[in-house]
């Protein structure tokens, strides 16, 4: 027998305009598969791997902007979401995580697939519910239809996040033969009207009486979904006032005359006084290098953050002001109060941009092959409507270092880590129309191989794989780099490439090892196929080491002032 509080969980979804399931296979959480499963408006995959199940919906979650349910058994699958959960917490990701449980008294009496469930997530959620374990009162009932909308509710609300329900069920799990499942038409529900963030017109003047006399305003957009609207704002800043603005490849706000090869030069001593601004503005969340980290630390001045909830984010030591509100009605506040911007400050960051722009292409070309310039032609030829996701550790640092991207670039930056890379992708395969690019470095391809671990159709991804057999990361950290122990204790070598798993899961793949078959492995790589695509290209981590050293050296030769 089916409980009708686990068919009205799934109708108060529907109701609530969630659309999306991923569930992993199990026999305690089969009353909330099979209800999933058989109402008419849920679109539901089944993903075997649990870790890269939570993966996936947090992929599919960037993109939708509405919450993906999560559905797993009792026992460790629940721990196996706790990655992607707290990459989601972090990227502010709204995921609704429904575990099923044992029944409270089998809870630590030695029966199978039982752990403690209850708040499993600790802070790494916005709140964990424990739905009723019976229903013989209304009050349950009620209860039930409660907690179900306040979780969905509470998912969407800045910050967005993940929310845990834990369900406990008792047998029996599955239907009589001929039960009807009765899904309520008009389920118990409620809505939320979200505040809007703006400020006040006494907070506006004090904003205006602050900017008077900034001159050298230095304006860095965090990682952020891409926004139109708002990179219009920014690009008339530069245009009109002569803002600085330095965005990282992961913002999404590399506008025309933003500045994007900051990574070359930004930690020179020397342009230390000459880029320091006095004023510094931030929104959206963090942002990848550590150059530029180290540099807005090191100059102390005074901070706004831009931030809808006023939750204070010092990552620049420095933070004078929280400004609660969206940036773009800021931003567009600014573009009509702030003075023109000192000038020479202004040419001072584009002189340096500029003329990086202008050697870093023809130093790719000369140098030996490498990931590094291998990745620099495969993004000119990437198509700009495709989706790029990222892969953490030597992947998302050469994308910055190549500047300007005309793509949507999307990176698990909440946590940094690894895990997940490519089952993020694979989830914004699935929701997306167009063009789903994954560049990534072998040690995150390998290590979540289960990401294509499922029977769903993929001919929209795109995979780059810098295959330098190792975690060559490593050689240009200065502790590790130094070890006698770097290749086996840190790079960890292997001997891996990706033909075998292409083969098995019927994937397009070329090998490339020198500038001649990437060109004519380009020719093809994007278009239209049945399948994904996988282009690796295969390189030695000494000799990509070498590479970016030497163009490093070049560019600060030609920036001089050392």
């Amino acid at each position: 027998m089916i409980l009708q509080p686990i068919l009205d969980l799934v109708a108060i979804c529907a109701a609530q305009g969630i659309r999306q399931v991923v569930l992993s296979p199990g026999s305690r959480c089969a009353p909330l598969t099979l209800a999933f499963a058989r109402h008419p408006e849920m679109e539901v995959r089944t993903i075997s791997d649990e870790r890269s199940a939570a993966f996936i919906a947090l992929g599919m979650t960037q993109q939708l902007k509405q919450p993906v349910v999560l559905v797993c058994t009792s026992g460790s699958a629940a721990l196996n979401y706790y990655p992607a959960i707290a990459e989601a917490f972090f990227q502010q990701i709204p995921l609704l995580v429904l575990t099923a449980d044992r029944p409270p008294e089998w809870v630590d009496q030695w029966d199978g697939q039982t752990i403690f469930q209850e708040e499993v997530y600790g802070k790494q959620v916005k709140k964990s519910f424990r739905f009723p374990d019976s229903f013989a009162h209304p009050d349950q009932v009620w209860g039930a239809q409660r907690i179900v909308n306040e979780a969905i509710h509470l998912s969407r609300q800045f910050p967005a996040g993940p929310v845990h329900v834990n369900i406990p069920l008792r047998e029996p799990f599955y239907p009589e033969v001929g039960e009807v499942f009765e899904f309520l038409k008009q389920p118990r529900t409620f809505q939320v009207e979200f505040p809007t963030y703006s400020l006040s017109a006494e907070s506006l003047v004090t904003l205006k009486q602050e900017l008077q006399g900034k001159r050298r305003i230095l304006l860095v957009p965090g990682q952020q979904d891409s926004h139109p609207e708002l990179l219009q704002v920014l690009e008339e800043l530069v245009r009109t006032k002569q803002v600085v603005v330095v965005a990282d490849g992961i913002s999404n706000m590399q506008g025309a005359g933003s500045i994007t090869l900051h990574d070359h030069w930004i930690g020179k001593e020397a342009f230390q006084n000459e880029l320091r601004p006095d004023l510094l503005i931030t929104f959206g969340k963090s942002i990848i290098s550590k150059s530029l980290k180290l540099f807005l630390r090191k100059q102390q001045v005074a901070h706004w953050h831009i931030q809808p909830d006023g939750q204070a984010k010092d990552t620049f030591q420095s933070l004078s002001r929280v400004v609660a509100s969206e940036p773009l009605p800021v931003l567009r506040w600014m573009l009509e109060e702030i003075p023109s911007q000192d000038s020479n400050y202004f040419q001072g960051w584009q002189n340096l941009e500029s003329r990086v722009s202008d050697a870093l292409p023809k130093l790719l070309r000369e140098v030996e092959f490498g990931e590094y310039g291998a990745l620099a032609t495969v993004l000119d030829r990437t198509p700009s409507s495709s989706l790029i996701h990222v892969a953490n550790s030597m992947a998302v640092r050469y994308l910055n270092f190549l500047g300007r991207r005309a793509q949507d670039v999307c990176c698990n930056r909440g946590t940094s880590g690894i895990d997940g890379s490519s089952s993020t992708a694979v989830g914004a395969a699935f929701v997306r129309e167009g063009l789903v690019t994954l560049i990534t470095g072998d040690m995150a391809f390998f290590y979540d191989r289960n990401a294509f671990w499922h029977n769903y159709p993929l001919a929209n991804l795109r995979i780059i794989l810098l295959n330098n057999h190792a975690g060559g990361i490593f050689r240009l950290i200065e502790g590790p780099a130094k070890q006698p122990e770097l290749a086996e204790f840190f790079e960890t070598q292997q001997a891996l490439t990706a033909a075998h798993l292409a083969a098995e899961y019927g994937f397009g793949y070329d090998l490339v090892r020198n500038a001649q078959d990437l060109d004519q492995a380009l020719a093809t790589f994007f278009e239209e196929s049945a399948a994904p695509k996988i282009l690796e290209i295969e390189s030695e981590s000494a000799q990509n080491e070498a590479i970016l050293k030497s163009v490093k050296e070049h560019l600060r030769l030609l920036i001089g002032r050392d």
